[in-house]
């Protein structure tokens, strides 16, 4: 996303490629498939309902959120880097090597800068799933909203990658039924302890907080349909 808004993308096309990503592609959606035993209207649910909550935030962020959701040591930042990239020499020839070693060091770059999010947000969900039963979340469960954000809370919770999360969604299957597990799988990769950590560093906390409420009303209205 940081680098999105480095390149001038807008903010609304940057959240829906953000959203969408981690949920359609073929690893997640072949697994997904897999962990239904084939069932592939759990991939068509999942991938509808994160296709439906991108367009949502999307005109959100394109007609009604008017102010920047950068913290303005973010937009600092990025003006910064970009006012340095005018200033260097356009016709400068850049070779294949010196193009691949500027890559290489921008990739390392950004894994050590979002790597320590990712080990903080696995402890603290580490420390979650040890404290908080997830026998008692169940037991919560009997109407199909509340069963609707008891999964909600588990999917934050757990803070699984999207490639391992349809494994525990269909697991759950017969104790929670079909809304609240799609609602899982949907919400889970947009909302968890490790995103919101890393989404907390460059987005004020404002929008993080309109954001995750306004993910969890349109993914519950759309579980509940389903």
């Amino acid at each position: 996303m940081h680098q999105f808004v480095k390149k001038d993308v807008p903010t609304h096309t940057a959240f829906a490629f953000m959203l969408t990503a981690p949920i359609i592609n073929p690893i997640v959606l072949f697994s997904t498939y897999v962990a239904f035993s084939g069932a592939t209207k759990f991939v068509i649910w999942r991938v509808l309902g994160s296709m439906i909550v991108a367009w949502v935030i999307g005109i959100w962020l394109a007609y009604f959120r008017k102010e920047s959701i950068l913290t303005e040591k973010e937009l600092a930042q990025i003006k910064e880097e970009q006012v340095a990239h005018t200033h260097e020499h356009v016709d400068e020839a850049r070779s294949f090597l010196k193009n691949g070693w500027s890559a290489l060091t921008h990739s390392i770059d950004e894994f050590f800068d979002t790597g320590r999010y990712l080990i903080f947000g696995s402890l603290l969900a580490a420390i979650m799933q040890t404290y908080i039963p997830t026998g008692a979340l169940m037991q919560l469960g009997h109407s199909k909203i509340l069963a609707i954000l008891v999964m909600l809370v588990i999917a934050a919770t757990l803070s699984l990658c999207s490639e391992a999360d349809a494994f525990i969604g269909s697991s759950l299957l017969s104790l929670f039924g079909t809304g609240p597990i799609v609602a899982f799988l949907v919400f889970g990769p947009m909302v968890d302890i490790k995103n919101l950590l890393m989404m907390k560093r460059y987005f004020k906390m404002s929008f993080i907080v309109q954001f995750v409420l306004i993910v969890a009303l349109v993914v519950t209205i759309y579980a509940a349909v389903v």
